[in-house]
């Protein structure tokens, strides 16, 4: 039977907070071959937007309410409960999707990747910034800049006032801050760009009052082919720098900005049917209603050196990939959208940038791997 003819694949989503409700109800929702069956949240105001924004699903009080209910499983939910409520579902039989980051340690990962293997189960980390327009770009541009000496990543906010929740106020335990929020992604990215990392050094603050993870890092990562990536993450930059800056032997790439698709998820926007094409696979950009990952003209990131740079076409972001990539899976038996092996490479790279910061001193993944 035609994949286009199989049952739609029920959904279970842990959490409706931003994570849910922005990003992972509404591209499931948007998603050919998936159905939002039930969602998870004992909060009064975001079981009724449940119901408000996604009629046809049922809101349960616990992650156990899902397993007879769902034929996969994503898990919204704060990241100190990302493994246990994982290893729930694979035990219960069923694939999972989990929020970045996969785990706040990678031992706890590597057993939770084991698990899946041993289950024949999809584990797969929800790295939807792989689906950034600008990312994208610098992965169509890379061979025109030459030998990469140096990658520049920023991701950068003005929050001089704490939002407050878990992220902020909680301890290490809830493995929050900026390095395992946002330094997930820039990590990744980094990883996917120019491999493996031999040494990691970071610097980490807390520069707000009232918040006790970090909410301001940097980090540095020696890439064993000789690249060096330099990773900001911040709430606190009051003048935010650029989104990437590359430097290589031949040209430089330079964007400035975040691309566009989470601000229209959180708008309430989400792609539709036709921004699915499947000639183009789950990380490609066909064209087919490009208007959704669009980036503005005047947005556009310059490709050259001093004197001679133009302006390059952002690609179209495409966020919806990765549920595409979900379906392909399960379905055809296609590799996941994230191999759970890179979510644990990035949460090495995290925690050596946690260890460096505590001493002070350039960490080697070796030396970090043997504490």
């Amino acid at each position: 039977m035609p994949p286009s003819d199989l049952p739609e694949i029920r959904v279970g989503l842990v959490g409706f907070g931003p994570a849910g409700s922005f990003f992972h109800a509404p591209l499931i929702a948007a998603t050919p071959g998936l159905r939002l069956a039930a969602v998870v949240t004992r909060d009064a105001a975001r079981a009724e937007r449940v119901r408000a924004d996604h009629p046809g699903a049922a809101v349960v009080p616990a992650a156990d309410d899902l397993w007879d209910r769902c034929d996969l499983v994503v898990i919204a939910s704060p990241n100190r409960t990302h493994v246990p409520l994982a290893t729930e579902a694979l035990k219960a039989g069923l694939p999972v999707v989990v929020d970045k980051p996969l785990a706040g340690a990678a031992a706890e990962a590597r057993d939770l990747v084991r698990l899946a293997r041993d289950r024949g189960l999809m584990l797969t980390v929800f790295q939807n910034r792989r689906w950034d327009g600008d990312f994208l770009t610098l992965r169509r541009v890379l061979p025109e800049l030459g030998e990469v000496h140096r990658f520049e990543s920023r991701f950068e906010r003005w929050r001089p006032v704490p939002k407050g929740g878990w992220r902020e106020s909680g301890g290490p335990e809830e493995v929050g801050g900026t390095l395992y929020d946002l330094g997930s992604h820039l990590v990744d990215q980094a990883l996917r760009l120019f491999g493996p990392v031999s040494h990691v050094y970071a610097e980490t603050d807390v520069k707000r009052a009232g918040v006790r993870n970090d909410d301001d890092a940097f980090v540095a990562l020696t890439h064993r082919n000789g690249t060096r990536s330099h990773l900001w993450m911040s709430a606190v930059a009051a003048d935010l720098g650029p989104r990437f800056r590359v430097l290589g032997s031949r040209a430089s790439y330079v964007k400035w900005g975040l691309d566009p698709q989470e601000e229209r998820l959180r708008a309430g926007e989400r792609p539709d049917a036709a921004d699915f094409d499947p000639s183009s696979g789950p990380g490609g950009s066909s064209g087919a209603g490009a208007g959704w990952g669009a980036e503005a003209p005047e947005r556009w990131g310059t490709l050259g050196a001093e004197g001679d740079a133009r302006r390059v076409p952002t690609e179209h972001g495409a966020y919806q990939r990765f549920y595409e990539g979900v379906v392909a899976c399960l379905r055809d038996g296609a590799p996941p959208p994230v191999e759970p092996d890179d979510a644990v490479d990035a949460i090495a790279v995290l925690e050596a940038a946690v260890l460096s910061a505590a001493r002070g001193q350039v960490v080697g993944l070796t030396d970090q791997e043997e504490q």
